[in-house]
């Protein structure tokens, strides 16, 4: 098994036991025939998010020598848990703790000398033809690692002229609201990366969805950023399969079917916008005299790149769209979803795109069910597009 011994830097050669691999055609038809083969798995053992994606994180690991695990305290499980037992199993060597740094250089006296931040470190580790699974603790600090994300992991295929890459390089965040993290632990940021060409965005709404996204991000030959909404971390349990399995990215899904409005959102908000259209059924509406509202959820799971076609198909069937997330209004994702499926379906809606977001300030502590869009917030929106 090749691992990393030591690095020098400072104008001096590197030294490393890490041997150059790219990535081969043939790993990635293996991948492809797996997505086909498991885009539907069966049922399984009863999980909640972080156990998902603790799993899923062991399968990691023991198929592919070359993945590593590093971060803020992932050596004793980090703060969810969700890295726990790794560092026992695989060694110290392969899941190892990084000063508590998101992008400067520092020293510290493990096996590594000198290291870059956390996203610096796996870039160059990915760059060599590793598996860099990199942790960021909060999604919240993210940005001080944002110049290595979107100035050299996003550009280094293409400025190298496809020479070189950094494809196994995931980045892990807890994102999102969880009920009393504030202004500081409660940001949903991932508007910023879906700006950048380069990288994919990449955000699941369930512990099976997780897992299978996940394991799909790690061996993707493109850099990702893997948002785990925090508050469903042990809230949100179900059937996940215990084997080794991957789910397609890019690929939206339509979770619930139906004919009057399309509803797209992402993580944590689609258990929202679903009691929303439970809700819809029962209400009344002035069109057509129906007795209740017939809605189309869509998970979209991975936001760059994104599924339009999907969401395209559904918006000219129902005529209506109505977007929902966390972060605020102005400047989030949704306002290009809105953009695209306007250009795209504008002679088929019936009404104007509809979004239900957070607030422009930010993130509140004890106004926090103020800030959210709830249940509530998108039956009201659901309910006045439809009667436009």
């Amino acid at each position: 098994m090749a691992t990393a011994t030591t690095f020098i830097t400072r104008g001096r050669r590197v030294v490393s036991s890490i041997s150059r691999r790219r990535f081969s055609s043939s790993c990635q038809n293996a991948i492809q025939q797996q997505q086909q083969e498991k885009s539907q798995p069966g049922g399984g053992k009863s999980l909640n998010l972080y156990s998902a994606i603790n799993q899923a994180l062991h399968i990691a690991l023991e198929t592919d020598s070359r993945a590593y695990v590093f971060g803020e305290d992932v050596s004793f499980g980090g703060v969810f848990r969700c890295t726990t037992g790794l560092a026992d199993r695989f060694g110290k060597s392969r899941v190892f703790n990084t000063p508590l740094c998101e992008q400067k250089a520092r020293k510290f006296h493990i096996k590594f000398c000198f290291m870059q931040g956390i996203v610096g470190f796996g870039i160059g580790l990915a760059a060599m033809g590793n598996r860099a699974i990199a942790e960021i603790q909060f999604a919240d600090y993210i940005f001080p690692a944002f110049d290595q994300i979107v100035n050299e992991a996003a550009k280094f295929r293409y400025r190298s002229g496809n020479q070189f890459n950094c494809g196994g390089l995931t980045i892990r965040a807890p994102y999102g609201a969880v009920g009393h993290g504030g202004h500081y632990h409660s940001q949903s940021p991932e508007a910023f990366f879906c700006h950048v060409p380069g990288i994919k965005v990449v955000i699941p709404r369930s512990p099976r969805q997780a897992k299978g996204l996940l394991l799909s991000c790690i061996r993707d030959p493109n850099p990702v950023v893997f948002f785990e909404p925090k508050w469903l971390y042990r809230l949100s349990v179900e059937e996940v399969p215990e084997d080794d399995y991957m789910l397609p990215l890019s690929e939206a899904e339509v979770i619930r079917e139906g004919s009057d409005i399309t509803l797209v959102g992402w993580g944590a908000q689609l258990s929202i916008m679903e009691q929303a259209c439970i809700d819809a059924e029962k209400s009344p509406t002035l069109v057509a005299l129906q007795e209740g509202i017939s809605c189309e959820l869509i998970d979209l799971k991975t936001l760059i790149p994104w599924d339009k076609e999907t969401v395209e198909v559904s918006v000219k069937k129902t005529g209506r769209l109505l977007i929902s997330h966390e972060a605020p209004v102005t400047g989030g994702f949704g306002a290009e979803i809105a953009a695209s499926i306007l250009d795209r379906c504008f002679l088929r809606l019936e009404a104007p795109v509809a979004r239900v977001c957070g607030l422009d300030t930010p993130f509140p502590l004890v106004f926090e069910p103020f800030y959210m869009p709830t249940k509530n917030k998108i039956l009201d929106a659901i309910k006045s597009t439809v009667n436009y």
